[in-house]
């Protein structure tokens, strides 16, 4: 009797379980239709939404000729069907030749008769490249000095400008660290036995992190002159990753107008970054995508047509054939529209913007049939004054692809190397990248930016 006593309930704890299990059950029944609504909608990829491609998976839907994507079989004919013939090309010859090796034919290969009494004449000019063996270059500086004989106080001769005591590599060791860690994503291990093996040149990794450690101040003034032609420009665009800092996840910003490139890594991805960057700096236009940290920060603001290409991809996708395909047909005229830009008039450019407004509210006004349509077009009137931007000013371009080409090396970076290490270490990329990309929009190349920088010589133009 003790033993079932125990298993007896109360009715107050009667009543407790059955309300347990009926918030239980109202929970359950609320995921079942949460999920029953997902039944039949696409998966989402790169070419619909966000997802970067290495989450696409097997048949991924932008790589022609795989599995899963519609068409495949097309492309794959497409491929092996013959193409025509076009005449060769070779290697052009260099204009100033380090060496020229002249060789005179001896005999006759015909007949073997003697040839070398004989004129002759160039049949036939090549050129044969080699690498030299490198080897670096060793200095030993040696200090004279004494004891001076009226003050009797010892002195030593001062060192070279360019061979200071302390680190024994020079800028072109040090140019060449950076720029195969920061460029190239080789990796500390494998850079020490690249430059032992290639160069015969021995440098632990330690040694290899200690010299750039101590860049940081040279990128530090670098980041700053770039900071301050930043804040000139009437056009700013930015984006934004995640990086991995000690294990933890930051984010990596960039901003970048015409003249100037701006990397930062920071534990934040408020909007707090860009509004801290800018101070009372408040430029003309904005470019971005739509996520909220990036709005607001300028007197317009351009959204990315390419984002927005994307979410009506997805409409599509889900089977909307009348609303959705109608928008993309309109934002992809008006991006064709803005790529002609330089060759319109002002007054044709205006006719244009105008024009695009109209059919953009049109298309906003016809309600949608289908629930992924609606959805498009409530998302697209949240953002409507954001659009045309590029349309009214020549100078704004109608995607952010400019920030997402300036911030793809640092995402391949962080992929091959997992992230940084150290509290100094993001510092140093932000500076490399902020050098290397203003470097590039001044036609410059990232090594020969980085030399210069380390010998002194960086200068915006």
């Amino acid at each position: 009797m003790e033993e079932r006593s125990r298993y007896r309930l109360s009715e107050a704890e009667k009543d407790a379980l059955l309300l347990e299990q009926a918030a239980l059950i109202e929970r359950l029944a609320a995921r079942i239709k949460e999920l029953e609504a997902l039944v039949g909608k696409p998966r989402k990829n790169s070419l619909n939404s966000h997802t970067p491609p290495s989450q696409d998976g097997p048949g991924r839907p932008g790589r022609p000729g795989r599995p899963g994507r519609p068409g495949s079989k097309a492309v794959a004919k497409r491929r092996h069907k013959p193409r025509l013939s076009r005449s060769g090309v070779s290697r052009p010859l260099a204009e100033e030749p380090d060496k020229t090796e002249r060789c005179l034919a001896a005999i006759c290969p015909h007949c073997g008769m003697a040839a070398s009494g004989l004129p002759q004449r160039c049949r036939h000019r090549y050129d044969h490249i080699d690498l030299p063996v490198i080897r670096p270059v060793v200095t030993r500086v040696e200090l004279f000095g004494g004891r001076c004989g009226d003050c009797g106080r010892r002195y030593r001769a001062e060192a070279p400008a360019m061979m200071p005591p302390g680190t024994p590599f020079g800028p072109g060791i040090r140019s060449l660290l950076a720029y195969l860690h920061h460029s190239h994503h080789v990796g500390f291990e494998r850079l020490s036995r690249m430059l032992k093996e290639l160069f015969g040149l021995t440098i632990s990794e330690g040694a290899i992190a200690n010299s750039f450690r101590r860049m940081g101040a040279t990128f530090d003034t670098a980041r700053a002159a770039i900071k301050a032609r930043l804040l000139t420009a009437p056009v700013i665009a930015s984006d934004e990753t995640t990086t991995r800092v000690n294990g933890v996840t930051q984010w990596q910003w960039v901003f970048h107008s015409d003249k100037a490139v701006l990397h930062d890594i920071v534990p934040s991805r408020a909007r707090s970054v860009a509004a801290q960057l800018l101070g009372d700096h408040r430029p003309e236009v904005w470019v971005s995508d739509r996520y909220a940290g990036q709005q607001e920060l300028a007197r317009a603001h351009q959204v990315c047509l390419a984002h927005v290409l994307r979410d009506v991809q997805y409409a599509i996708d889900c089977g909307d054939t009348v609303t959705a395909p109608k928008i993309r047909d309109h934002l992809r005229w008006a991006i064709r529209i803005g790529k002609r830009r330089p060759t319109l008039k002002d007054s044709t450019l205006k006719a244009y913007a105008a024009r695009a407004d109209r059919g953009l509210d049109a298309l906003l006004g016809v309600p949608a049939a289908h629930p992924a349509g609606r959805d498009l077009q409530r998302q697209i009137k949240a953002w409507r004054g954001k659009f045309f931007v590029f349309l009214d000013d020549r100078r704004v371009p109608p995607t952010n692809n400019g920030s997402e080409r300036e911030i793809r090396p640092s995402v391949i970076f962080r992929k091959v190397t997992n992230g940084f290490r150290s509290t100094w270490g993001p510092g140093i990329h932000a500076g490399y990248r902020s050098v290397t990309g203003t470097a590039r929009l001044h036609g410059q190349s990232p090594w020969n930016a980085i030399r210069a920088l380390i010998d002194g010589n960086f200068a915006l133009a």
